[in-house]
């Protein structure tokens, strides 16, 4: 398996040491214990998705698939993992839908490509039931940012928060639902919008010089991120926050420590949609700027992240479920 978690099992590990450290030189008479959870459970939109309904057992990926060689266009879905499959690595869980021969199952996929706030009701609605040893992921929300984004300037951005704000909250409402049935839920926020390829275009269009529209993508990300921090429970042992906004900040203001190379272009060609996407449709070098790459370039697409900032996101994600303390 290719997801070099090592480093990632290093860190992880780590810090629950020095967690334990610290609880005993304060004079506590008991150390936490590990959570150590039995399945994964994924809900969200297709930036959690692993779709093998072209090809079973072999999934294709919102991002850049893997293949064989540049010559043997065989799809490499346990490749360029996106972040579910990160963290299910950590934990040695298995996909059916990139491992069709495997058993048991113990990583559960529910996502959905396209998905909105609204779908995660559904998808929660096919677990019958959640238990104490249940880890569950939740990524949505971009969608809804996208679509009410679309609306402006025919709605005025107060409108668009507003909706946003509500949606932010439904999804949280799931996210506490999950929780009060027994699932010990990582939650992550939108990545921001702002950010990516769609954004710098829509700020570069003369038709949109009404206001900066890179800008205006952030702001509705962040009050849909915000609302959502503000309604779910902050207990500490049930819920992990994973702050993918402030990580794909940082990764675009400080790129070089993080390993990427261009955090501003889409490493797909605009002939290779998500998710056809593999690594022999990048983009070509040109000029200064280097040939593409799936690891180091931020975005796939105009909208969606690389195989290596999903890589830097399941990394965060282990690092919390492990750090909670569930």
């Amino acid at each position: 398996m290719s997801f070099r978690m090592n480093g990632v099992r290093r860190a992880v590990l780590g810090a629950a040491v020095l967690a334990l450290t610290l609880v005993a030189s304060c004079g506590g008479s008991s150390q936490i214990k590990r959570f150590m959870p039995t399945r994964l459970i994924v809900f969200g939109d297709e930036s959690s998705l692993l779709d093998d309904s072209a090809s079973a057992g072999n999934a294709r990926k919102y991002s850049v698939n893997a293949t064989v060689s540049t010559t043997d266009p065989t799809l490499l879905c346990l490749s360029n993992g996106i972040w579910v499959q990160v963290l299910a690595s950590y934990y040695g869980f298995v996909f059916k839908e990139c491992n069709p021969a495997a058993a048991p199952i113990t990583a559960l996929m529910h996502a959905g490509q396209g998905a909105k706030v609204a779908d995660i009701a559904a998808q929660v609605g096919q677990i019958n039931g959640f238990v104490g040893t249940d880890l569950v992921t939740v990524l949505a929300g971009a969608n809804d940012i996208l679509d009410q984004y679309k609306r402006f300037p025919g709605v005025g951005e107060a409108q668009l928060t507003a909706e946003l704000e509500a949606s932010g909250a439904a999804l949280a409402s799931q996210v506490n639902a999950i929780a009060n049935a027994g699932g010990k839920v990582l939650i992550a926020t939108v990545p921001d919008l702002g950010l990516t390829p769609y954004a710098l275009a829509q700020k570069a269009d003369p038709a949109n010089a009404d206001t900066d529209r890179a800008a205006l993508l952030t702001r509705l990300t962040a009050r849909f991120n915000a609302r959502l921090r503000a309604t779910i429970f902050n207990d500490g042992r049930r819920i992990g926050l994973l702050l993918s906004d402030e990580l794909i900040q940082t990764i675009a203001k400080f790129p070089a420590n993080y390993g990427f190379a261009n955090v501003i272009a889409a490493a797909c060609l605009d002939t290779a949609p998500l998710p056809t996407c593999t690594t022999s449709n990048l983009q070509p070098a040109m000029g200064d700027v280097a040939a593409a790459s799936a690891l180091s370039w931020l975005w796939a697409d105009a909208t969606h992240l690389s195989p290596g900032a999903h890589r830097s996101l399941g990394g965060l994600a282990a690092t919390r479920a492990t750090n909670n303390p569930f």
